[in-house]
């Protein structure tokens, strides 16, 4: 957290695989013919509605998504500890996203 540099690499990653997750989402949405939804926390309701994605992880997945929203609109006031804690914490996330959308891809061939 003492290195600017680093800090800042952090939260853009976060900020870009974040952006990923709804852009493939927003990608399955589409081809599906699935509601659209009506924010970027929606477009993981959609999934889970769908059950594309667990419905045991959307409280995760939207706050992702409000995480994002942070990152985006609010970085003056962006706190450190919390970027470090969804660093530390919450990466695992990323996995179950790819998992259940590769399964689900798999499946539609």
């Amino acid at each position: 957290m003492a290195n600017k540099f680093i800090r800042k690499f952090v939260e853009r990653t976060l900020h870009t695989a974040i952006e990923a997750c709804l852009d493939i989402g927003r990608r399955i949405i589409a081809q599906a013919n699935l509601r659209q939804p009506d924010d970027n926390k929606g477009v993981f309701t959609v999934l889970v509605e769908a059950t594309i994605l667990p419905d045991s992880h959307l409280q995760t997945f939207q706050a992702m998504a409000g995480f994002r929203n942070i990152l985006v609109h609010e970085y003056a006031g962006l706190d450190d500890l919390a970027v470090f804690g969804v660093l530390k914490k919450h990466l695992a996330t990323f996995d179950v996203f790819v998992k259940y959308i590769t399964d689900y891809l798999i499946q539609s061939k």
